[in-house]
């Protein structure tokens, strides 16, 4: 099956790497209009913009603009988001950390939702997928405290915004993903090894996801096929949210 998005008007934010990076090709393929945002300058995109996701002014810009040489908007994937290392256990993290993470995380969905789902409502509904994480579902002894409060408030966010605007045509879903094999995480696990292992042991497929793999689920929320799919947390996680023991 292709063109599945055929026509549709699609904002990802974090598109330059990753995730992100991986959707937009995902979405390309099936005919979308793909609008590729991110803080650093890029070429992912028909419509590649720069810009700060956790800035208001920035984000109610990039939506204006959109609007205007596009025409409509009809999906928002709101993925941009940051994994630092200064960001651990509640007793190590300074404020200023947590609130760095918190404002790219958290704030700039909330953002991208309050200046992005009017746009979905003027055309008469749509699809906005917020990245949030497992993470959001799971409590870990390797603590990554902003990130973790982050996305759980990310996930909190989603199911309220979905319930509200269910019945004027705007779904909303959390995307839930396991670890995936992407640069951020990669630099995270270099430098902490002993960490990385620890983590992994809990993986019952035994490996991280590749960025298609999550694209693709990415893509079915965007799509019609998903058009009961709302206000979820939706897991593309290996199995690791089920498991208890994994094998040896």
């Amino acid at each position: 099956m292709s063109g599945r998005l055929a026509g549709k008007v699609c904002v990802i934010t974090g598109a330059a790497g990753g995730i992100g990076a991986a959707t937009a090709a995902a979405f390309e393929r099936e005919e979308a209009r793909v609008v590729g945002v991110d803080l650093v300058a890029h070429s992912v995109g028909g419509l590649s913009l720069q810009a700060d996701v956790a800035d208001e002014a920035d984000v109610a810009s990039l939506y204006a603009r959109v609007r205007e040489e596009l025409g409509r908007i009809d999906v928002l994937f709101n993925n941009a988001g940051i994994s630092p290392v200064d960001d651990a256990s509640v007793l190590d993290t300074s404020l200023e950390a947590w609130e760095r993470v918190q404002a790219v995380n958290l704030r700039s969905v909330f953002l991208c939702c309050k200046h992005g789902i009017p746009h979905l409502l003027e055309g008469g509904g749509g699809s906005v997928i917020n990245t949030a994480s497992f993470v959001s579902l799971l409590g870990a002894a390797t603590s990554q405290i902003s990130y973790t409060a982050s996305k759980g408030g990310v996930l909190a966010l989603s199911r309220e915004l979905g319930v509200e605007f269910a019945r004027r045509g705007v779904r909303v879903n959390a995307l839930c993903p396991g670890p995936v094999d992407t640069p951020l995480l990669q630099e995270l696990y270099a430098k902490d090894p002993a960490q990385a292992a620890r983590r992994m042991v809990h993986v019952p497929m035994g490996r991280f996801a590749r960025t298609e793999e999550i694209a693709n689920a990415v893509l079915f929320l965007a799509s019609d096929e998903s058009s009961y799919v709302n206000a979820t947390a939706f897991l593309v996680d290996g199995g690791i949210t089920g498991a208890y023991t994994t094998p040896l």
